[in-house]
């Protein structure tokens, strides 16, 4: 663990998958880490005490990103606790399982929420994050985006489009904060998650045209996640892609 200032991390999703990876990642780098769940309070919980496990302080916070007060209210618990921030994490997401040629399935609900948790939640995240690393010679943003925000393939064309303009955002807030704050993405392809349990079928269809034959696991997304917020100093504005070669 370092000896200089205490570094702070939240992540949003935090409590299973890629979120609880990359918390736990962070740990054994010595940060404390705020993990932020929706609905997966238990898990959520577990996280926090592998986390302790480390040597940090670790909390959880209960906030669905997608609504702003909520946000302003998770922010307002995180500085109550400690005096800065140094990274945060935009993992939190929701999609719905429809073929890209099945428009009729996609309603007004189905773009709202996807929108609204996957797109405007990373932004309400940064909105209020952005002050409490005033002053953090490290301040960092991942957002967690998808490869499917560059092909335009996905679990449903709603989810491609809002990791599509996640990735843009991505960019524009790059050039917002600079220097003060690095803004990076993460761009996986198929992960081996609860999301695709029920859906295999996917996971077999992607490994037969990736050269590496195997779909990332949250681990090695979350290695890519503090990889840009700790070490890539020099970046910024930048998509990391990394789905096994299947775009080469």
């Amino acid at each position: 663990m370092s000896d200089g200032p205490k570094m702070r991390a939240v992540v949003t999703g935090g409590g299973t998958g890629v979120g609880r990876a990359t918390a736990l990642l962070l740990a054994k780098r010595g940060y404390d880490v705020a993990i932020n769940y929706s609905r997966s309070e238990s898990e959520a919980e577990h996280t926090v005490e592998q986390i302790r496990e480390h040597g940090v302080d670790a909390f959880s916070i209960q906030a669905d990103v997608s609504d702003r007060s909520q946000v302003v209210t998770m922010t307002q618990a995180i500085q109550s606790r400690w005096s800065g921030l140094d990274v945060a994490v935009n993992n939190a997401a929701t999609t719905h399982f429809i073929d890209l040629g099945d428009l009729d399935e996609i309603t007004d609900e189905v773009w709202d929420q996807i929108l609204s948790v996957n797109l405007k939640g990373a932004f309400w995240v940064a909105q209020q994050m952005v002050p409490l690393m005033q002053g953090r010679p490290s301040a960092s943003i991942v957002n967690v985006a998808s490869m499917a925000g560059v092909t335009g393939a996905g679990s449903c064309l709603p989810y491609a489009a809002s990791k599509g303009a996640m990735m843009t955002m991505t960019k524009s807030l790059a050039r917002g904060l600079a220097p003060r704050v690095r803004v990076n993405a993460v761009c996986p392809g198929v992960i081996e998650s609860r999301w695709l349990k029920e859906h295999p079928e996917m996971i077999e269809g992607a490994m037969k045209v990736t050269p590496l034959g195997r779909p990332s696991l949250p681990e090695d997304v979350a290695e890519a996640v503090v990889y840009l917020a700790c070490d890539a100093k020099m970046m910024t504005g930048q998509m990391l892609q990394m789905d096994g070669g299947r775009t080469i």
